[in-house]
């Protein structure tokens, strides 16, 4: 039994050193070159918009979100206001190609709620980030 007690440690040991081991096989994650394929627009109810995006070469949902969050910003400042609160993204991916369906609230002021944006900030941010608005 002490025998066991003094191996068992260094056997543990000895297999967390190998399991961080992995084979390098020089591959590298594709870089993200994303084909942002539009964006359509409609205005839902005085404040209330509603935005559809298109892109490939995302490489999940967030990348459509900030597509549609791009949009809103700049949609936003085109209208005269200075915020949006962001309410509902909706995506789905089918053969490559991801389609976001966004609803935001747009408004002068600050909009209550959690999920709100400088549309300034947004569009300044998305340039940095050559993420097309709208």
């Amino acid at each position: 039994m002490r025998n066991v007690a003094i191996i068992s440690p260094f056997a543990l040991a000895l297999a967390g050193a190998v399991s961080g081991c992995e084979q390098q096989t020089g591959d590298k994650p594709a870089p993200f070159k994303p084909l942002y394929e539009g964006v359509q627009t409609w205005l839902l109810d005085g404040d209330l918009v509603s935005f559809q995006v298109k892109m490939k070469g995302a490489r999940d949902n967030s990348d459509v979100d900030a597509y549609a969050e791009c949009a809103a910003a700049q949609y936003a400042l085109i209208r005269g206001y200075g915020f949006a609160r962001h309410l509902r993204t909706n995506t789905a991916e089918e053969g490559g190609t991801w389609v976001g369906d966004a609803v935001y609230t747009i408004s002068p002021a600050l909009p209550r709620g959690l999920k709100t944006i400088d549309a300034e900030v947004t569009v300044s941010a998305c340039d940095e980030n050559k993420i097309p608005t709208v």
